[in-house]
């Protein structure tokens, strides 16, 4: 039996997101499994907050070390109780998050940024 594929997510504690985050991952790259990294508000929290993002970084290595997850996903989402920007802020900040996944963390996997509307679709942000 081959082993099976893993990505991983940041994203919000907010459960309204996480169904819609983990089910677009698995589908989109063919996964059978997606470590989630939770934090309230991840997009704006791991800008706002250097010491935050070196801990939720370090779990992003453990998936991808310990269970070679292939992608990353740095995910926001609609009514964000956490971090109340609109969607276009929300927009901005993954895209940051993203670059800075790629960039400074310099992650050896994927890196998708995504966006949960207001009818828990996931949109892919540009990078």
């Amino acid at each position: 039996m081959p082993d099976p594929r893993f990505g991983a997510a940041i994203n919000c504690i907010d459960g309204r997101a996480q169904e819609p985050v983990t089910r677009w991952l698995k589908e989109r790259y063919h996964l059978d499994h997606v470590d989630v990294i939770t934090e309230p508000g991840a997009d704006g929290a791991l800008l706002a907050q250097p010491g935050l993002a070196e801990q939720i970084r370090s779990k992003a290595l453990l998936s991808i070390q310990r269970h070679a997850a292939s992608v990353v996903a740095i995910a926001g989402h609609h009514d964000c109780l956490a971090n109340p920007a609109s969607a276009s802020e929300h927009r901005e900040q993954i895209r940051r998050c993203a670059a800075m996944l790629r960039l400074s963390w310099s992650l050896p996997v994927t890196v998708v940024g995504l966006w949960v509307n207001e009818r828990w679709e996931v949109e892919e942000v540009d990078a």
